[in-house]
């Protein structure tokens, strides 16, 4: 049956930053559609009470994307009570917001530490275990439109996005010989409780006039778009970047 194609049945799923909205909804989504998932963060205490009420099939995991040791152990612990992790979505991230002219190399490295690096070292060590367990799997990375078009203020966020989006490509043509699929997904603006304030402002809702379907992105409308990647519904699809913005990437005005 068609649902059948979006199953995870028997899948183990790991989702980084799974603190943050983005993170928690993915972990949702992927367990309700029949997963074992590992909610991982920097502090467990976080996830903790997410992961007891998804129940038996969940897990919460301390994770560091920028120390990889801490990865190391992540994925051990994971492979103890769930087997090994054979979905992998990218989420952790952080931005420094800043003009360029005032933005340190400090604060260059932090973000790519942790979008880019992280992600990188997180696939990798992630990928070497399903090639060994010879079972195949997917990799799922959270970019942004900033990979392809740019707004003042986030330069190392863009600079980062933009380069997981060229190492998602690598990735997949390097790791499609192991049946693991890699993919991008890149959301438009979605209301989360951090960004909801400053999209009530005047500033706020002049963007949001200049994405054509008028209205920002919700976590709902990233449920499909995962799933499709995650799923043997996108057994054909790698190396994809599938855009989730309204329109706005494409709008010129």
């Amino acid at each position: 049956m068609t649902q059948d194609l979006f199953s995870l049945a028997g899948r183990v799923a790991l989702v980084t930053g799974a603190s943050g909205g983005l993170g928690r909804h993915f972990a949702r989504v992927l367990h309700g559609a029949g997963a074992q998932v590992a909610l991982a963060a920097r502090k467990p205490e976080t996830v903790a009470a997410d992961a007891a009420t998804l129940g038996d099939r969940a897990m919460a995991v301390a994770l560091d994307v920028t120390d990889a040791s801490s990865v190391v152990a992540a994925l051990d612990a994971v492979e103890a009570r769930f087997g090994t992790c054979d979905l992998l979505v990218n989420n952790a991230g952080i931005a420094a917001t800043k003009p360029f002219l005032e933005h340190a190399a400090e604060d260059w490295d932090r973000v790519m530490a942790v979008d880019l690096r992280g992600a990188f070292v997180m696939a990798q060590a992630a990928s070497r275990r399903m090639v060994a367990a010879g079972k195949g799997g997917a990799i799922v990375n959270i970019a942004s439109i900033l990979a392809t078009r740019v707004i003042p203020g986030v330069s190392s966020y863009s600079a980062a996005k933009a380069g997981l989006v060229h190492l998602t490509r690598q990735m997949s043509v390097e790791l499609a010989r192991h049946r693991i699929r890699v993919n991008a997904i890149a959301p438009g603006y979605v209301s989360t409780d951090i960004n909801r304030g400053f999209f009530e402002t005047e500033a706020g809702l002049a963007l949001i006039k200049r994405i054509p379907q008028r209205r920002l992105g919700t976590l709902d409308d990233l449920t499909g778009p995962l799933l499709l990647l995650a799923s043997e519904a996108g057994a054909h699809m790698t190396g994809s970047v599938v855009t989730v913005d309204g329109g706005h990437s494409v709008n010129s005005l």
